[in-house]
């Protein structure tokens, strides 16, 4: 049951606040002293505290109840705390409030809005419960693939990253042909030498070609070699990458971009292991595991007539998509980090902006622009400027950070006066909202 923990010297103060939480379903605990407070939280759940700011007769300091706020903080750094505070220490509640306090409110305090700011933190607790849950579960499920599989120390943290890995790892001691899917810079190659260091060729060569990076008639020369004298410029005999990746793991990259004729001597070494090279009749052996990757929609390819059918069922035994940078949003921030490698600070508008930014250009994106705002910020902190993106992205993110006046006052309106949920219309943390609302004026609205 969700649980409200009140720390108060006044028995009428818990005794009025138990009754209204009571009536909407919300179990009250009681502390007279911050000492029997502290003890409470050590042996209940609780889910939002409200404390009082003085706790001795004639005392009006508000030094205790600072000190209970820090304390509570100490123990429990995400536990919600409303001050209950009188107007004449707003000074000394709202720089709580800057420090981490969820919310404060004015004795007497009005039953409704009490009430709804409660209510509001009850759901953000319990969602930052589930985020809790949710990021420890990701951690878990990361370290145990990394205990069990070799992953090459790459970053990530995301759920769709881990499916991905997960898979990748678990069909790579197979010697069936896969299919690595996603857009340009998500990865794909990294996922290709991942499979093959935990392959049963792990030992043997990884090679990987760029289908797209070839002239067409000299795709087929890289992939089964050529004799010399087999095309201009062809003065010696040179190994293709079957050759050379024979025992081990040849990578096809951009396998869209494989012409025809290509395409039927691939599908024929995929069916046989045989091949010849570029001008010979002699054939050649060889045993490779193959993995392609392409950004294409071969399927598209196919009714079109540029990529063949019988093909794309021998390269897609298995398929392992790889998801854009989009959908991989805890990612973004620790392959920044991993990026920066300790040379600069990402300061809190830039970690707003590539959060919010969609990074077409996936993780090949995100790293030149981090090596870009790491040689331009000479030790200071990056800011949303030093990373260059477009700027609408840096805009929105700058909006966010500085609303208007009249944007405050709208969001409080709206919001009843209760500050949390005020923040949450305008994307604030409450320490950000009532700093603009300290600096407009409207801190005693």
């Amino acid at each position: 049951m969700r649980t409200v923990l009140i720390i108060d010297d006044n028995p009428a103060v818990g005794e009025a606040l138990s009754l209204a939480l009571s009536l909407h379903e919300i179990r009250p605990l009681t502390a007279l002293t911050p000492d029997e407070g502290l003890a409470t939280l050590q042996r209940e759940t609780v889910d939002v505290v409200i404390q009082d700011m003085n706790f001795t007769a004639d005392t009006t300091s508000g030094k205790e109840g600072v000190a209970l706020f820090r304390a509570i903080r100490e123990q429990h750094s995400d536990l919600p705390v409303i001050l209950l505070t009188a107007w004449t220490h707003l000074e000394t509640a709202v720089e709580l409030v800057k420090a981490g306090a969820a919310d404060y409110l004015a004795k007497p305090w009005d039953d409704n809005k009490l009430l709804a700011t409660v209510e509001n933190l009850l759901e953000l607790s319990e969602s930052t419960r589930e985020m809790t849950r949710s990021r420890r579960e990701r951690r878990l499920r990361r370290e145990q693939l990394q205990r069990k599989y070799d992953l090459d120390n790459l970053v990530f943290a995301s759920e769709a990253m881990a499916r991905t890995l997960d898979l990748a790892c678990q069909i790579a001691r197979s010697d069936v042909s896969v299919l690595i899917t996603g857009p340009n810079g998500t990865g794909k190659e990294r996922i290709a030498a991942i499979m093959h260091a935990n392959s049963a060729v792990k030992r043997g060569p990884f090679v990987a070609v760029n289908c797209g990076a070839l002239p067409g008639e000299l795709i087929e020369a890289e992939l089964f070699g050529a004799e010399a004298g087999a095309y201009t410029g062809a003065n010696k005999a040179r190994e293709g990458r079957f050759e050379l990746a024979d025992g081990g793991t040849l990578f096809l990259d951009e396998i869209g971009n494989l012409p025809l004729p290509g395409q039927m001597k691939l599908l024929r070494v995929l069916e046989t292991g045989q091949f010849e090279r570029l001008g010979s009749g002699k054939t050649r052996q060889a045993k490779v595991r193959v993995l392609s990757a392409t950004n294409a929609d071969l399927k598209a390819m196919i009714r079109a007539g540029t990529f063949r059918e019988d093909l794309y069922y021998r390269l897609n035994v298995i398929e392992v998509n790889l998801p854009p940078l989009s959908e991989r949003n805890d990612d973004i921030l620790p392959l920044a980090e991993f990026f920066l490698d300790g040379r600069a600070e990402l300061g809190d508008a830039a970690r707003e902006v590539l959060l919010g930014y969609p990074w077409p250009g996936n993780v090949r994106e995100l790293k030149n622009a981090i090596e870009r705002a790491a040689l331009l910020a000479g030790g200071n902190p990056i800011t949303p400027e030093l990373l260059n993106l477009p700027q609408h992205a840096t805009a929105a993110a700058r909006n966010l950070d500085e609303p208007s006046r009249e944007a405050v006052e709208t969001a409080l309106n709206r919001a009843d006066g209760v500050v949390s949920r005020a923040a949450q219309h305008l994307g604030l943390s409450r320490q950000a909202l009532y700093r603009r609302m300290e600096r407009y004026g409207l801190a005693q609205a």
